[in-house]
């Protein structure tokens, strides 16, 4: 008897459907699977043999055929093992074909017939509601994760003898509880801003990027607190939307980072790769592309430290992302496109000694050495930052203090409230912050005084800002004209605006 059972595979970050179809033939009995399956998927004939083996259930010893439609997506992954089981006792008549008619099917199987996590049930689910179907077997693990999408009943599959038990109108399996989003879940972040002394210069401009979700660059010499004040940009950002939440979940389940036990990420992600990762690791690849850093740090914070130390090439492949917010993968086998709207925070020496400009410490690097060190950032890169910063060497005085600075919470309360005048201004559009504006929308929501006007003009000049600088300037006066509670764009906003550029690249 020819069998159909769905399932589900993920092309990018996206769910498509399976139909797995089993048929017996003549020969010996063996177990061929097409459909372009790779070695993960070929392997389910052992695994699939050993677990209804092992469920007491009668395994039919022909030729059997596995077919994986459409035959032109390409299948990985051990995710067809409970689909093909399935498929394979309805073939042998010993379940009915009707009782998985209008049901999806994931999950791994152990010998002993165990039903194990796979990766990317989120995606599967939301594929699955879109088609139509009405329940959705998953193992244990993954089912609070699936039970994120409305209107599909999710049922945690412990083992294959379970599931066979479920469809004979046996002992039922039990739906999961939809997984509720709790918005004002309290969280402990490892550095509070209240724990950096001194620096609030830089502390006021890093607020500044987390209420317009602008791009910075801290420049210092070592030990001056950078990468410290970059760690604790996560406490003072807002707490992810429902949506975000989902798109972020989407990515790490797909990628499988998805801690255990959790079935939504709601903090924002914070990525620090290290410099010497690969250019596929940062912005994603592989025969069958995944995503790389940059995705995985959608809606939060990329931190690259030692940003001179990375590649060249590794860095320049960041400027298509910075503005587009997406990032293309092209292969042989078809292009995919991943997320990658996030906040790029870079530290650096001055030099290669680290002390270049330093008060206390001489710098021990010849000029040439210290130009060279820099120019491994473009200024193409470099101009795609919205805020530049200098990270002063701190005083005995300020870090001996027992005074704390202000706390983180007091911070975000101030970028949640001009994050809602953002949300407000662009309501009904795809823009989530200052930082995302286009020309179009700088038009309408960025105009100048008189007094302003005259200010960018004196500063186009001096500093030769180029168009995307003017922009960025722009954008950098909203937010802060935000942070202070004003509708309007004045000449106060526009000249801190200007402190942030790279005076040093742009005259």
């Amino acid at each position: 008897m020819l069998a159909h059972v769905n399932s589900c595979t993920v092309i990018g970050l996206e769910g498509e459907i399976v139909d797995v179809e089993v048929d017996f033939g003549q020969g010996l009995p063996h177990m061929a699977i097409v459909g372009l399956p790779d070695e993960a998927v070929k392997e389910s004939r052992e695994r699939v043999y050993s677990a209804i083996k092992n469920a007491d259930l009668s395994y039919p010893r022909k030729a059997l055929t596995v077919n994986l439609a459409p035959a032109t997506v390409r299948k990985e992954g051990p995710a067809f093992d409970l689909p093909i089981a399935v498929g394979v006792l309805i073939s042998g008549l010993q379940l009915p074909q009707a009782a998985v008619q209008d049901a999806l099917i994931v999950g791994e199987l152990s010998l002993d017939g165990g039903v194990r996590h796979v990766r990317g049930v989120l995606a599967m689910a939301a594929a699955g509601r879109a088609a139509g179907f009405k329940r959705f077997f998953v193992p244990v693990d993954d089912a609070p994760e699936a039970a994120m999408i409305p209107e599909i009943e999710v049922y945690p599959v412990p083992n294959l003898a379970a599931l066979y038990s479920h469809l004979t109108n046996g002992q039922q399996l039990n739906p999961a509880n939809p997984t509720e989003f709790r918005s004002k879940t309290a969280y402990v972040y490892e550095t509070d801003f209240a724990e950096i002394k001194g620096q609030d210069q830089v502390k006021r401009a890093v607020e500044v990027a987390a209420a317009g979700g602008h791009n910075a660059l801290m420049l210092g010499s070592p030990g001056a607190g950078k990468t410290l004040i970059a760690r604790a940009l996560p406490s003072i950002l807002p707490k992810l939307t429902l949506e975000e939440a989902l798109e972020v979940t989407k990515i790490y389940s797909i990628s499988d980072l998805l801690p255990k036990g959790m079935a939504l990420i709601q903090q924002r992600p914070f990525r620090a790769p290290h410099h010497t990762i690969s250019h596929a690791g940062l912005v994603g690849g592989g025969n069958i592309p995944h995503p790389g850093e940059i995705s995985l740090a959608h809606r939060g914070v990329l931190f690259l430290d030692e940003l001179p130390e990375f590649g060249q090439r590794i860095l320049e492949v960041l400027r298509q992302p910075l503005e587009d917010k997406v990032v293309t993968i092209s292969r042989a086998s078809g292009t995919l496109t991943f997320p990658a709207d996030f906040m790029l925070i870079g530290a650096m020496n001055p030099c290669p000694c680290g002390f270049s400009g330093d008060p206390v410490k001489p710098c021990s690097c010849s000029n040439s050495s210290i130009i060279n060190y820099r120019k491994r950032i473009s200024g193409p890169l470099l101009d795609r930052i919205d805020i530049h910063l200098r990270v002063p060497r701190l005083e005995f005085e300020k870090l001996s203090t027992q005074r704390v600075g202000e706390s983180s919470e007091k911070i975000r309360d101030r970028v949640i409230a001009a994050r809602e005048r953002q949300n407000e201004r662009f309501k009904g559009t795809h823009l989530f912050t200052n930082a995302d504006m286009t020309p179009a929308e700088i038009r309408v929501f960025c105009k100048l005084d008189e007094a302003s006007t005259r200010l960018m003009q004196m500063a186009m000049q001096r500093m030769q800002l180029t168009a995307r600088g003017y922009h960025r300037v722009l954008k950098l006066a909203r937010t802060i004209a935000d942070l202070a509670g004003e509708t309007e764009i004045t000449q106060v906003h526009i000249a801190e605006a200007l402190q942030y550029r790279n005076q040093d690249q742009e005259s």
